[in-house]
This record gives structure tokens, C-alpha cells and sequence, in this order.
């Protein structure tokens, strides 16, 4: 697989993610992805991710702006840069309470691709900067 192959699929994985598309974000993955939730625990498979996506769109709306995409040049690993945009609709349990809140979050993910599919996902942002603009904004 070529870094532009691997590109396209992290590239695709966003804009499906920007659509709400779930099931074109399920069709990228393996069907033992691996993922790595911030400030979270790991899940393994298909469907766990399917289940933390619904949670999410239940609970945030959502889009990745300013996307930069490194890869490896064997295309095996890549990294992505982006912003958040966010609004916070749903209390989610440990939480503050929704109220609508926007934010704006600067996030890192790094992903494995194998046989064409991502095989791996690890997202990091900063829990603390979410919680205190959450905070600010319900003011």
C-alpha cells in the first residue's frame, strides 16, 4: 500500500466522519480495529466502534476542519492534525451538563492501515481544554 493510498483512506475517514456517515466510517475499518479512545479505555472490533459512534453522535455534533494528514512512506502508519468544531447537545454521564456548548479542540489521531482497511485508531485531545471551554461557554 502507497502513503497516497493510506491518504485517501484517512482523508475518506474524515470526510465520512464530517457527513455522519457511520457506515461509510464502518466500511474503512478492519474488522478487528483496534481503538483507543482519549482518556479511555482500548475496544477491539467493528462493531464496539460502531457502538462508540452512535454514543458520540448522541451526544456531540461535530466536524474536523484544517485536516493535515503525515503518512509513513510504506503507507502502514499515518498521523492526522486537526480542529474540532464541536457543539456538546447531550449530558454525557461524568460529564458537565449539555447545553448547546461550541468548542474548538485541537486533536492529534494516529492510525495502522493493513490490506486497505484501518486496522488501528488513537485519538488524542486535551480533556481538560474541552472541560474548561465547555464550563466558559455555559456561563
Amino acid at each position: 500500500m502507497s502513503a497516497e493510498e493510506t491518504q485517501k483512506i484517512i482523508r475518506a475517514y474524515y470526510d465520512a466522519f464530517n457527513r455522519e456517515d457511520n457506515e461509510a466510517v464502518l466500511a474503512l475499518l478492519a474488522d478487528d480495529v483496534v481503538h483507543d479512545i482519549n482518556q479511555g479505555g482500548q475496544e477491539v472490533g467493528r462493531d464496539k466502534f460502531r457502538t462508540f459512534l452512535s454514543r458520540m453522535e448522541g451526544h456531540y455534533k461535530e466536524e474536523s476542519k484544517g485536516l493535515v494528514i503525515m503518512t509513513t512512506p510504506d503507507g502502514a502508519r499515518a498521523a492526522a492534525e486537526f480542529a474540532v468544531h464541536g457543539a456538546y447537545v447531550k449530558t454525557e454521564t461524568g460529564l458537565p451538563p449539555a447545553k448547546g456548548q461550541k468548542y474548538v479542540l485541537p486533536v492529534g489521531a494516529f492510525f495502522e492501515v493493513r490490506d486497505g482497511k484501518i486496522a488501528r485508531v488513537t485519538n488524542y485531545y486535551n480533556l481538560p481544554l474541552w472541560t474548561k471551554q465547555i464550563d466558559a461557554a455555559s456561563v
